[in-house]
């Protein structure tokens, strides 16, 4: 899954001198949380975000009257409450390393720039979570299967053929190495829905032959 494929292309930004208050009204109006800031070339100088603007807005208990809280308000610049430099992926970037980025540094969104340095989108946590749902399969529902299953060359195929024996047809393979011990991996398999009895035909056998640690039915609707 590679980040241009997925990232928001239309991206809202703004320059240095937008006053905080338009760019808090912009957010609002948009409905998004952060905002690129770029210059008049469209270089990317710096991220805005909701938080950003909070921190930086006066406080309720504040004595000014309200003429001169929207002076103040309309004096506080976005190049003086940005983050400069902010941390960027490539448009030719994974999305599994944009999520790991965004995890590690414990951020939400990303700005996404292309081989020129050019600001040509955004990826969120939104974006993220579209990658997610799409390569799990969950909306189109059926059953999730999990199996633990030994480290060897052949284990998953030997499952996968099982399971084609009984006709079903697999609609994501997923695998993970956290949470199990050494010398094993956790296997989610996604099959399309079937008729009762062909379902329980397969959860017996994979039951009998398999560690299979459960066995999920996915309906969104």
């Amino acid at each position: 899954m590679i980040i241009k494929e997925w990232m928001t292309k239309d991206v809202v930004t703004v320059d240095p001198e937008t006053s905080m208050m338009r760019a808090a009204k912009l957010m609002k109006e948009k409905g998004i949380r952060r905002l690129p800031v770029v210059d008049e070339k469209g270089k990317l100088l710096g991220m805005l975000s909701d938080r950003d603007v909070k921190e930086a807005s006066p406080s309720k208990a504040t004595t000014l009257d309200v003429h001169e809280l929207y002076y103040l308000l309309s004096e506080i610049k976005v190049k003086n409450i940005m983050t400069p430099n902010p941390i960027t992926i490539r448009e030719s970037d994974t999305v599994v390393k944009c999520a790991a980025i965004m995890h590690d540094k414990k951020i939400s969104g990303l700005p996404v720039l292309n081989d020129k340095d050019e600001l040509v989108g955004i990826m969120t946590q939104n974006e993220v979570y579209s990658v997610l749902l799409s390569i799990t399969g969950v909306y189109h529902g059926g059953i999730q299967i999990g199996l633990q299953l030994s480290d060897v060359r052949g284990s998953l195929k030997e499952v996968l053929d099982c399971i084609r024996g009984h006709k079903a047809r697999i609609s994501s393979i997923l695998t993970s190495y956290d949470k199990v011990e050494k010398g094993y991996r956790q296997v989610f398999i996604r099959i399309m829905d079937m008729d009762k009895s062909a379902l329980n035909e397969l959860q017996k056998e994979l039951t009998e032959k398999y560690n299979l640690t459960f066995w999920v039915r996915d309906n969104l609707n």
